[in-house]
C-alpha cells in the first residue's frame, strides 16, 4: 500500500498540502517525495514491495511526463521485456511500465492492465493530470474539487477534509481525462451467460482461482495471510501454501470468551502446515478502538465497522509482532458467490442483479475495510478472488447454477476444490459465519449494548432528526454517525447507504445486517 495525491497549485500550495497528505504517511512509511511540473503536483508516501531499493521510488518519470501509482501490476515483467526494446528500465518496480504504457497506448492502457490500482498521470504535452482505477476499486482513491473549481485527487478521503466542500470515491473501472470520467471496464454487466456446465464451471473456478492466487505470491517483501476459518481464506491460505511448497504464516483473531472461528483457523492452519499466530481481543479492546476504526474507515456502515474491528486489532498485532508486509485476504468471495441472505433471492436473474450491485459497492464496503484496516498498519492487501479474469468468468456463469439450490452456500466454489483435499472436510463444506460475528457473537453485542448507554431514548429520537441521508435506524448506527461526522463533516454521501440485506426479498426486512437475524442461520456460528 502507498499513497498518492495529485493537484494543481492556486488554491492549494505544495507547502499547504504537505499536512494533508501527511495523514495517510501509514500508507508508505518508508520513504516520501513530492514533484511539480508546470503547477501540477504529485505526491507520494512509498510502502516497497516489489523493487525494494531506492530506484523504485516514485514518482517515475519518462521525459517530462511523470507518474505515481498504488498498485500492484501483475505480470509486469513481459510487459517490461515487450517495451524494454524501445524504453530503459532503472528499477525492479512494476509500476516503471506506466510511462511507457501510456507513451505507447495512451487513455487504451488502462483496459490492458492486469493489476489493482488506483494512479495519476501527469501529461506534458496535455498539460493536464489523468486518473484511473482499478475495475473493482481495491485501491482507494477519492476526488473533490478546491476553491478555485480545480479538481484534486488522493487516495484517501481523510486527506481532502477541510480542502473540499464534497468528497467523493473515484468510480472503479473509470479514468479521468479531459475534465469528464470515461469507464474503460465494466465486469459485471453480462449480455449472455457461458454455457458452461456445472462441472466445467467448477473446473475454470479452480483454474481461475488457483491463477489469482499465484500471481499474487509474487512480492520481494515479506508474505502473511489472515485466516479467518472460512471458506474463502482457507482456500487461499491452503492454494498459497501448495503453490509456495513451503510453510505458510497465517493470522487470526477472535475474542476472549466466545471466539468461533479461532477453532477453526486452527484446524485449518494445522491441516496445510501453516506457522500459525492467533490474537485474543477483548471488550474494552474492542470500546477502546472504536473512534480510531471509524475515522480510518471513513465509513458509518454498521456492517464495515463491525468486522473491521477484529480485522484492524488483527493487523495491529501483526505489523508490532512481525515483519510481514503484504497480505492474503478472502474478501470478494461472498459477493461472487453468495451471502446468507441471497439464499432468500426469488430468482437467479434476482441472485445476478444482487451480485452485479454488491461488486459494483465493494469499494465502500468490505474492499474499503480490508484496505483500510490493512494499510493504517503500513501493511499491503492482495485479494485473489478479485483477479479480474476470475471476476469476469463467476459474473458470467449462469445464475441458475449459483443461486443456493444445494444446501449449501457457495457450492460451485467448495465442488471445485472438492477433489484436491487441500482442507479438511469440516473447513471446505462448513456453513458460512459473518466474520463480525464469528470473531465471538459478544463482540457485536457489546457494541450494541456500550451505544445503549451513549443516549436516551429522547436523544436517539433527536440524534436521527440531525440526519437527512442514511438516517440512522438503531443506537448503534446513530454512534457511528456522529462518530464519522465528527471526523468527515458532512461527507456521508461518500458511502451509498447502509449495507443490509435486500429488503424487497420476504425474510430480509430486518434491521440489523447481521446474518444471525435471518431463519436460515442455523449453525453457521457454531
Amino acid at each position: 500500500m502507498c499513497s498518492i495525491m495529485g493537484f494543481t497549485v492556486g488554491a492549494l500550495t505544495p507547502e499547504e498540502a504537505r499536512e494533508y497528505f501527511d495523514r495517510t504517511s501509514s500508507r508508505g512509511p518508508d520513504m516520501s517525495r513530492v514533484v511539480c511540473r508546470n503547477d501540477k503536483c504529485l505526491w507520494f508516501h512509498r510502502l516497497a514491495i516489489m523493487g525494494l531499493d531506492e530506484s523504485g521510488m516514485q514518482p517515475f518519470f519518462l521525459g517530462d511526463d511523470a507518474a505515481v501509482c498504488n498498485g500492484e501490476l501483475y505480470g509486469f515483467r513481459s510487459v517490461r521485456e515487450e517495451l524494454s526494446a524501445k524504453y530503459e528500465f532503472k528499477s525492479e518496480s512494476d509500476c516503471e511500465i506506466i510511462l511507457p504504457m501510456y507513451r505507447e497506448y495512451g487513455l487504451d492502457m488502462f483496459s490492458m492492465l492486469d493489476a489493482e490500482f488506483a494512479m495519476i498521470i501527469y501529461d506534458a504535452e496535455r498539460d493536464e493530470l489523468i486518473a484511473a482505477r482499478d475495475p473493482i476499486g481495491i485501491r482507494p482513491l477519492y476526488y473533490g474539487r478546491l476553491s478555485d473549481g480545480s479538481v484534486i485527487f488522493a487516495s484517501e478521503a481523510k486527506n481532502l477534509v477541510g480542502l473540499c466542500g464534497e468528497i467523493m470515491p473515484f468510480p472503479p473501472g473509470h479514468y479521468y481525462a479531459g475534465g469528464e470520467f470515461v469507464r474503460y471496464a465494466d465486469l459485471t454487466s453480462v449480455s449472455e451467460y457461458s454455457p458452461d456446465g456445472i462441472e466445467e464451471v467448477c473446473r475454470k473456478i479452480r483454474q481461475k482461482l488457483i491463477a489469482g492466487v499465484e500471481k499474487r505470491l509474487d512480492a520481494d517483501a515479506p508474505l502473511g495471510f489472515l485466516l479467518s476459518g472460512g471458506l474463502d481464506s482457507s482456500l487461499v491460505c491452503a492454494i498459497s501454501a501448495k503453490i509456495l511448497g513451503e510453510k505458510i504464516r497465517t493470522f487470526a483473531i477472535g475474542m476472549d470468551i466466545d471466539p468461533i472461528d479461532l477453532k477453526y483457523a486452527r484446524e485449518a492452519a494445522e491441516f496445510i502446515g501453516a506457522e500459525h499466530t492467533e490474537v485474543i481481543m477483548t471488550r474494552q479492546q474492542v470500546l477502546d478502538s472504536l473512534e480510531e476504526v471509524v475515522a480510518l474507515l471513513g465509513t458509518y456502515d454498521i456492517t464495515t465497522i463491525r468486522a473491521s474491528m477484529g480485522m484492524y486489532l488483527c493487523c495491529k498485532a501483526i505489523h508490532e509482532r512481525s515483519d510481514i508486509r503484504v497480505l492474503l485476504t478472502g474478501e470478494i468471495s461472498d459477493e461472487l458467490f453468495g451471502y446468507k441472505y441471497t439464499d432468500f433471492a426469488p430468482s437467479p436473474e434476482a441472485f445476478q442483479a444482487e451480485a452485479k450491485k454488491r461488486v459494483d459497492e465493494l469499494h465502500m464496503y468490505d474492499v474499503l475495510r480490508a484496505d483500510r484496516c490493512i494499510s493504517v498498519n503500513s501493511l499491503e492487501a492482495r485479494v485473489p478472488f478479485g483477479d479480474l479474469d476470475f471476476v469476469r468468468y463467476v459474473m458470467s456463469v449462469d445464475p441458475k447454477l449459483k443461486v443456493n439450490s444445494y444446501d449449501m452456500g457457495k457450492y460451485l466454489l467448495r465442488k471445485a476444490f472438492a477433489e484436491d483435499h487441500i482442507l479438511p472436510e469440516s473447513i471446505l463444506w462448513r456453513q458460512k459465519a459473518a466474520f463480525s460475528d464469528a470473531v465471538g457473537h459478544s463482540m457485536v453485542d457489546d457494541l450494541k449494548e456500550y451505544a445503549e448507554t451513549v443516549y436516551t431514548d429522547e436523544e436517539f429520537e433527536a440524534g436521527c432528526r440531525k440526519y437527512d441521508f442514511a438516517v440512522p435506524f438503531t443506537k448503534e448506527s446513530l454512534l457511528y454517525r456522529d462518530i464519522f461526522e465528527k471526523h468527515y463533516p458532512g461527507q456521508a454521501r461518500m458511502v451509498k447507504d447502509f449495507w443490509m440485506p435486500n429488503p424487497e426479498w420476504v425474510g430480509e426486512d430486518v434491521k440489523d445486517p447481521s446474518a444471525r437475524v435471518l431463519s436460515n442461520y442455523g449453525a453457521s456460528g457454531q
